[in-house]
């Protein structure tokens, strides 16, 4: 089956990232990455358990936190967590993240994969005032430059910069003039660890498809080292056909 097919024998929340809730270490890493700080408002759009709400406002000492999910479970869980951690300061809000309202926000982590709601967020994130942080993870704002990367975790500060294209947003994200196969597997394995536990057992297969991903984009771009298809790639894509009866060869254009 091609890759796409397979994909979609995964269940949604799986791509969609809609159960995925970030390590601590992770939260504390994107934090820290965000230099978030005394005084400023941070916002968890999707926040899922909202740990990184409590870690904000206790580590980082942020003037308020927020969390926004459409999911009333989880909103109220989260509710009843702040309640016994005793954090006055911070705050959890079942809406679609489309309606709320950012005007005050100084650092907001957005991580989403569907596009409709990326597109429509953005039309939000550019009336934002300036300096206002939008921290993503694996790709920027689209058709815009990143301000800082420390991938998987990308910043994109109002106001934003644009990108002439692509090749220049994906050179700007590997920080390199181009991507090769090692390029393509340390920044998936850096994905990787980023949203999956420890040591787990799906952890490689996870990486080899991710690196594979960023290469071939590379490649179809414009943007890969060299006009050969690696030995390590053309391997993975050997693995994936014949031991897993998925096909990716068809991507490369």
């Amino acid at each position: 089956m091609k890759i796409e097919e397979y994909f979609q024998t995964l269940p949604d929340q799986i791509i969609s990232g809609e159960d995925v809730d970030l390590s601590t270490d992770s939260l504390k890493e994107i934090l820290k990455f965000a230099e978030l700080s005394n005084g400023q408002k941070f916002y968890h759009l999707g926040c899922g358990n909202g740990d990184s709400l409590s870690l904000a406002i206790t580590e980082f000492h942020a003037e308020n936190a927020i969390g926004i999910d459409n999911d009333e479970k989880k909103i109220l869980k989260l509710k009843e967590k702040l309640k016994e951690e005793d954090l006055t300061n911070c705050g959890a809000l079942c809406q679609d993240v489309l309606d709320v309202n950012l005007d005050d926000a100084d650092v907001i982590l957005f991580w989403f994969t569907d596009e409709t709601i990326i597109e429509n967020m953005l039309k939000k994130f550019e009336t934002l005032k300036d300096g206002v942080k939008i921290i993503t993870l694996w790709g920027p704002l689209p058709g815009y430059l990143p301000d800082k990367v420390d991938f998987p975790f990308i910043m994109n500060q109002k106001p934003f910069k644009k990108a002439k294209n692509l090749q220049e947003q994906l050179l700007a994200v590997f920080e390199t003039k181009c991507v090769d196969f090692v390029t393509a597997w340390e920044f998936a394995e850096r994905y990787t660890n980023a949203i999956s536990p420890p040591n787990s057992e799906n952890n490689r297969f996870v990486t080899i498809i991710q690196s594979l991903v960023i290469w071939i984009n590379a490649k179809n771009l414009g943007v890969a080292c060299g006009d050969e298809i690696p030995i390590p790639i053309k391997n993975y894509m050997s693995i994936l056909r014949e031991y897993f009866n998925i096909e990716i060869d068809h991507l490369l254009k």
